[in-house]
């Protein structure tokens, strides 16, 4: 699977740990940076992420930050993202298996690399189950985003 990461400098050395696991894995994982320890800004590393996913350069995506909350505010803005913070197992996979999530967001100083191996793991490996109250659910959401989409360009 190939998968895009990217991280902030809170998220560097948790990305770094996590592609290589992810090549060990037999993935193929994109790393969009940061390169390395120093102040970055983490909307910029959401866009990157969220651009290869919608771009269809990645089947999913990971985003790394301190806390993972703000790498999953700045890619939820993006129209046909879906991305979530996830610290247990359970939520990195009912997230895709129950809402399509496509990026997962972690917190480089919330879980260690061990833990986030889990998560990915979880996250992978987990499939959209396509039931029909998902899809539904799905649906509705996606008119949320439209009608604000629409009415933020009529005010343009």
């Amino acid at each position: 699977m190939n998968i895009s990461l990217g991280a902030d400098h809170g998220g560097f050395l948790l990305k770094v740990e996590l592609v290589k696991y992810l090549e060990q894995t037999g993935h193929a994982p994109g790393d969009l940076g940061t390169s390395s320890s120093e102040a970055v800004d983490y909307p910029d590393y959401s866009r990157a992420v969220a651009q290869d996913v919608l771009a269809h350069k990645a089947d999913r995506g990971i985003l790394i930050c301190g806390s993972g909350v703000g790498a999953s505010v700045a890619a939820n803005k993006f129209p046909g993202i879906r991305a979530a913070v996830c610290h247990d197992t359970f939520s990195a996979r009912q997230g895709v298996e129950d809402d399509d999530m496509n990026v997962l967001c972690l917190g480089a100083r919330v879980i260690g690399a061990e833990l986030a191996k889990e998560l990915v793991n979880a996250f992978l490996t987990a499939r959209f189950s396509g039931a029909e109250r998902h899809v539904r659910r799905l649906g509705k959401v996606a008119a949320i985003e439209e009608k604000y989409m629409k009415e933020c360009k009529e005010r343009e």
